[in-house]
């Protein structure tokens, strides 16, 4: 065999198993790309948080405070799928995609998370609303002038000051006015925060829970 065919038979054999080596990689899991923008967005509310009570602007830091609960919950929603499902969720995500009801076309809620989350932890629900209100143009936003406690649902109200005072040490009744909590959402944002981490290790390990064990 003269040397000029030789070469091209080593050429073209080398070529077909880097292909075949290429195509048959498997594809890299999207979960450590999950973990990591959550964490990153975990982080980065926590500097934020420290920026904004520092400069006392308060309805910004209970947006922030809004924006970790949505990471929380999403978690915890995802703790729940079974893994098959939550490969996609999880894809979709990364992909900045939509997550789907199983089985169908349908997106899945805010709601219907927040209302998993709600049956875990009471609170939940009353902060994730309060917090939806001061990402989106309301009432609330004239705080310096009106209390937005008081323009809550006596029921709402009680949720988010009774959590904080069970967890958080104050204020210290239910007749207390958002100024008086507002001191407090920094430990809040701590405490969801550490309980985010918690859920992100289970989720790394592949754990999966019933909504009742989360």
């Amino acid at each position: 065999m003269a040397a000029k065919e030789l070469c091209y038979l080593v050429f073209f054999a080398f070529r077909a198993a880097a292909s075949s080596h290429f195509y048959s990689k498997p594809l890299m899991s999207s979960l450590p790309i999950f973990l990591r923008q959550v964490r990153s967005r975990s982080h980065e509310h926590l500097q934020a948080m420290r920026l904004l009570a520092q400069a006392r602007l308060a309805g910004q830091m209970v947006s922030v405070l809004r924006q970790e609960l949505d990471s929380m919950v999403r978690v915890i929603y995802l703790l729940t799928q079974k893994p098959e499902r939550r490969e996609l969720l999880i894809e979709a995500s990364v992909k900045g995609e939509k997550w789907f009801q199983e089985g169908s076309r349908a997106t899945a809620t805010d709601k219907e998370m927040v209302d998993l989350a709600q049956a875990l932890q009471g609170w939940t629900q009353s902060v994730y609303k309060f917090g939806c209100a001061f990402i989106h143009l309301s009432g609330l936003h004239d705080y310096n002038d009106r209390d937005p406690l008081a323009q809550l649902p006596g029921q709402e109200r009680s949720d988010i000051l009774e959590h904080c005072r069970n967890y958080h040490g104050g204020p210290s009744t239910d007749e207390a006015g958002f100024e008086a909590l507002v001191p407090f959402l920094p430990r809040v944002l701590e405490k969801i925060a550490g309980n985010l981490e918690c859920y992100l290790v289970a989720l790394e390990k592949g754990e999966v829970h019933s909504a009742s064990d989360v």
